[in-house]
This record gives structure tokens, C-alpha cells and sequence, in this order.
């Protein structure tokens, strides 16, 4: 069973198991067909979406077209909010209304995968003009009934499904499958092409339709991002940049018993939580340490699970630096080794925490030479690849817990040997982390075009991790058998670093 966004595919392309239509189950939720000739709900949209998946098995080629479709509402003069995972990789964009079947062309203004939102607009924004925009309400009750509106499974007129509000939590959001913010799960009927759509009580938005459990475990179980995270996405874009989530970087543990209660020196009172481990590169590195106690954040009392009260409700103490930006400061109290301890900590983005996402809008990056690909280590070149390696599996495993990241910021993988006469046996050795190219140790996938352009010595000396026999190729063979490699593979750049 797994968490999965609700983009819709077309019935043409292979659906897999995630996005297929379940079979209907007894619930109160109710679908129905709604006239919007004279609804304020003119301003929902659908979107149909043409995309091209990055190719990160051959980086060289362009990637592999497909599309979907998803639902967007109007918050303002031509913007529309919408899902990130909607129009992901997107190379057209499409928007039409229930009441005007032509399309128009629309673009990404901004997108923010850390928190699965994008902001798009009509390239002509002169039809949608007299639309009436969607106002926003605030953090639904619980077991209150929400309405969930859009065009799920491809249909070409709004659909509504009924619910109540069953969880407020924080949880991971499936779009990169690291990130975890305030989500709130209602059991009304949220289909694939449902994601992107509003879901709102009493006439106003109280969230945005994004993801549901796969499988037959939990029936009519969906989620919606909440105003709290969508005005925030707001807010952080009114610079005319989205400057992403920033983070504590590290981890806590409940202190629940008493005798280490005592042992910590706390008094009892239910407050205070452990800190269980500190990133070297997070936003309080300088600050805690293992072992600290956590007592309260921006004067909210930390309590012995990790929660606090927060705007009225028990939340995840996350959720208070969930609601800062980049260069904003928190305070926090702590306790270590018995004694109460004060700090003010300047937030920041952690970027390892990042490559162990699913990486969107943008190219791979590589480089091939005399046949062999290096590509930089992530998420999504182990899924590509379906890499079994065992000290690759480790080190993208154990990047962050092991703190693989401070020596070896972007591991960079020999992914593929090309063959050819210049490699012969080589191929073996795919699949592995690179440790040395010539003696240069490789950091990132600069240091292999730095090692590479290195011609000193006549032979071309490959270090692998955990490997004990090195690769070695004579210089003067791999460069005359590069220009042949490059044209049997019909490969037009032998390198692609990002772009500057």
C-alpha cells in the first residue's frame, strides 16, 4: 500500500496499478454532475498536460513523451493554483473551462515540489477575465463534511464528491517522497484527475486535492493540502522566486520515561523532548547537540512526544518552522546537562535531504567517456537504473544517518559502459560509486570532468568504492575510441554538468 499524487492518464498510455479506477465500495460520499452555467465554481479548470520524462537510463537523449490531466482553480487575475505533480516536466500546458470547451495555452509561473503546489497562468488571460476567483477558509474541524470539486478520471464536466474531514496530521507528501508537512485526510472520493482541484466548506477553499492510498487496504481515503501550507507557498513567491522549505536538520526522540526523565533533569512536567541527532550542515549545527533537550520553540512548549500547541491545535513542532522562510530566525530553549540553555537560530534550506527526492524540471546530468557513464547519485537515477549494488544501496541509504554527504556531497555512480574494443571487461564493474578518477578524489561530477582533463599520466586509473581492483584504460586508445563510441551510440553531447 502506498501514498500516491492523483494525476490522471489517458486511457491510451499503460496505466500502472496506482492510477487505475478502484471499484466502487459503500460509502456516504456522492459523486454527481454539477451545472455551473451560473456557479461561482466558472473559475475551476482542467488541465490537460503534455510531458516529457527525463531519460536517466541514456541521460543523452531527450526523454519519453506522455501526458495527463489534473484541475487548477482561479485565486486571482489569471492565477491559477494547481498541483506541482500535475504539470511536472511539462512541455504544454492546457486549460479550459466546463463552459468553454477551447483550450488555452498556459505556464508554470512558479512551482514548489518540496510542497506539491505550482502557479500557472493563460499565455492570453483575457478569457478567463470575468471569472470570479476562489477565496480561502481557514483549517477545517474535524467529522465537519467538505465537497472535493474537479475532473477526475479525464471527464470534460466537474465533478463533486462529498466527505467529512477524518485527520488533521503531519505526513509525507508523495510528490518527492522525503517531504513532510500539515496535510488533512478526508474520506470523500478523490480520484486520479481529481489532484489540483479545490476542496471547500461553507462556499470558501479550505484545501487542495493531492494524493490517496493505492490498493484495496483503505477505501475512499484522500488527502488535501491545507491553507496554512498553501498561503504560505503564497507568500514565499511574492519576491518573484519560490525560495523552498527550510528545516531544523535534525532529529527528536520521546522521553516518556520516567528514570531518564530524571536523568536528563526534567521535571516532570510532560515538556521537553530529546534530540536525537544534529545534520553538520543544518540550520542548528551550531547550536544543539545529541543528547539536548528541546523545551520549547518561539515561546511554544515542546511537549514529551515532540508536539506543541500551535494556533489552537496539538501539531507536530515542525510545523512552527514550517511557517518561516529562508533567513528567518526561531527561537529555542533547551536543556543541556541540566542546565537551561537559550538560542536564536537564522533557518535555512538542508540540500542533502534533497537528493534522496524524486528530482523534477530538469535535465540529467552526465558525462560519457570512452564509453563510460558517470552520472550523480539520486533518487531517481536509482529508479531508472533499478541499481542492486550493494555499497550504492548503502550510501544512498545511509547518506544523511551516516553523514555520507559531508565527505561525498554528490556521490556520482558509473551507471553504464557503452561497449566497445577500448573497454573490453569493464562492464562488470557498472553500478558502482566512484572513488578516484587519476587521484583525484571525486566529490561531485565536476571533479570527473577535473580528473578527466588531467593527461599527465598515459593511462586513464578508475577508483571504485569497496571495489579492490581499479579499472584502467590507456589514454591514447579511450580518446581515438571516443569519437567512434560517441557516433555508434549515436550520442550528439558527451556531457551535460547543469545549466550555469
Amino acid at each position: 500500500m502506498n501514498i500516491r499524487p492523483l494525476l490522471f492518464v489517458p486511457a491510451l498510455v499503460l496505466l500502472p496499478d496506482v492510477l487505475r479506477a478502484q471499484p466502487a465500495s459503500p460509502s456516504p460520499a456522492v459523486t454527481q454532475a454539477v451545472d455551473t452555467s451560473t456557479s461561482a465554481w466558472e473559475g475551476i479548470v482542467n488541465i490537460d498536460v503534455s510531458v516529457l520524462m527525463p531519460d536517466y537510463r541514456e541521460p543523452w537523449n531527450a526523454g519519453q513523451p506522455s501526458g495527463g490531466s489534473g484541475t487548477g482553480f482561479l485565486i486571482g487575475k489569471n492565477r491559477f493554483l494547481t498541483n506541482a505533480h500535475v504539470v511536472s516536466n511539462a512541455t504544454r500546458i492546457l486549460i479550459r473551462t466546463t463552459n468553454d470547451p477551447e483550450p488555452h495555452a498556459a505556464k508554470i509561473v512558479h512551482i514548489a515540489h518540496d510542497c506539491d503546489l505550482a502557479l500557472i497562468e493563460a499565455e492570453d488571460g483575457s478569457h478567463f477575465d470575468k471569472l470570479k476567483p476562489l477565496d480561502f477558509g481557514g483549517i477545517p474541524q474535524l467529522n465537519t463534511e467538505v465537497i472535493a470539486i474537479g475532473y477526475p478520471i479525464g471527464g470534460d464536466r466537474i465533478s463533486v464528491t462529498r466527505g467529512v474531514v477524518s485527520r488533521i496530521d503531519f505526513r509525507p507528501y508523495s510528490h518527492t517522497s522525503v517531504d513532510s508537512h500539515l496535510a488533512i485526510q478526508v474520506d470523500a472520493a478523490i480520484n486520479p484527475g481529481n489532484s489540483g482541484g479545490p476542496v471547500m466548506q461553507s462556499g470558501k477553499v479550505v484545501g487542495v486535492a493531492f494524493q490517496g492510498f493505492s490498493g484495496r487496504v483503505a477505501q475512499n481515503v484522500g488527502y488535501m493540502i491545507p491553507v496554512p501550507v498553501i498561503k504560505r507557498f503564497l507568500k514565499d513567491i511574492e519576491d518573484g522566486r519560490y525560495d523552498h522549505y527550510v528545516d531544523l536538520a535534525a532529529s527528536d526522540f520521546p522521553i516518556e520515561n520516567p528514570a531518564q526523565a530524571k536523568a536528563l533533569g526534567i521535571n516532570g512536567d510532560g515538556v521537553g523532548v530529546l534530540v536525537g541527532d544534529v545534520e553538520p550542515q543544518g540550520s542548528v549545527a551550531e547550536v544543539l547537540k545529541i543528547g539536548d533537550v528541546i523545551l520549547s520553540i518561539d515561546d511554544n512548549p515542546v511537549m514529551n512526544n515532540g508536539l506543541v500547541r500551535f494556533e489552537g491545535e496539538l501539531m507536530d513542532m515542525n510545523e512552527i518552522v514550517e511557517r518561516k522562510f529562508a533567513g528567518d530566525t526561531i527561537k529555542v530553549k533547551y536543556l543541556r546537562e541540566g542546565k537551561k540553555k537559550e538560542a536564536t537560530v537564522t533557518l535555512k534550506r538542508f540540500d542533502p535531504y534533497v537528493r534522496l527526492g524524486a528530482q523534477y524540471n530538469q535535465r540529467p546530468r552526465y558525462i560519457v567517456n570512452a564509453g563510460l557513464v558517470f552520472q550523480p547519485l539520486d533518487r531517481n537515477l536509482v529508479d531508472a537504473h533499478q541499481i542492486r549494488d550493494d555499497t550504492v544501496s548503502y550510501v544512498f541509504d545511509n547518506f544523511l544517518t551516516d553523514k555520507l554527504y559531508v565527505e561525498r556531497p554528490e556521490p556520482v555512480v558509473l551507471t553504464n559502459v557503452l561497449p566497445d574494443e577500448v573497454n573490453t571487461w569493464i562492464t562488470p564493474y557498472a553500478h558502482s560509486i566512484v572513488d578516484e578518477i587519476n587521484g583525484v578524489k571525486i566529490r561531485s561530477l565536476k571533479d570527473v570532468q577535473t580528473a578527466l582533463a588531467k593527461k599527465e599520466k598515459p593511462f586513464i586509473e578508475i577508483s571504485l568504492l569497496e571495489k579492490n581492483r581499479p579499472l584502467v584504460l590507456k589514454r591514447e586508445l579511450a580518446e581515438a575510441a571516443h569519437k567512434r563510441i560517441m557516433q555508434n551510440y549515436n550520442i550528439q553531447e558527451d556531457s551535460y554538468l547543469g545549466d550555469e
